[in-house]
């Protein structure tokens, strides 16, 4: 289990330091140009993905550190049980290094700190950090592994051909 935590805990560092930078450099609303399609921007979201709830008038934070927090526990105990499944093992890991990432933010700052902001012809995806991206990609994972044989033992099998 020890090295699925490591890798938590180096989400958690690598998105950590990025906003610190980006909470250092930028100003709210200033937008730096990356590339044509990537722009910089700090952005304060007290919401969850796609700012959903961020209107409220502030009982969601502790509701999603709340939620977080549940999540994290029910995460390190499945690490615990199926670490030897490294697919599924490395989903988990990513998701529970987003999830504190973005805990440490609602802690301290009330809201998340995003500031990757992805453009296309005009329209943007909602700005997001490493944090979301690595929930992101860990949530894929575990799409990609529910479709994955299993002996009763838990070791993955080869796909079916």
């Amino acid at each position: 289990m020890a090295p699925w935590l490591a890798l938590a805990a180096g989400v958690v560092v690598l998105d950590q330091v990025t906003k610190y930078w980006i909470h250092q450099t930028l100003t709210h609303g200033r937008v730096i140009e990356v590339l044509p399609l990537l722009n910089l921007v700090l952005v304060y979201n007290p919401g969850a993905a796609f700012s959903f709830l961020s209107d409220q008038p502030g009982w969601q934070k502790n509701f999603f550190i709340a939620v977080a927090v549940i999540a994290s526990v029910w995460v390190v105990y499945l690490l615990s049980r199926y670490s030897h499944r490294w697919l599924f093992s490395l989903a988990l890991a990513l998701i529970l290094g987003g999830a504190i990432g973005n805990v440490i933010d609602r802690m301290i700052f009330g809201a998340v700190i995003d500031f990757i902001d992805l453009h296309v012809a005009g329209y943007h995806w909602p700005a997001f950090n490493v944090a979301d991206s690595a929930i992101t990609c860990g949530a894929a994972l575990l799409i990609m592994e529910s479709f994955r044989k299993h002996e009763a033992g838990g070791v993955s099998e080869a796909p079916a051909k």
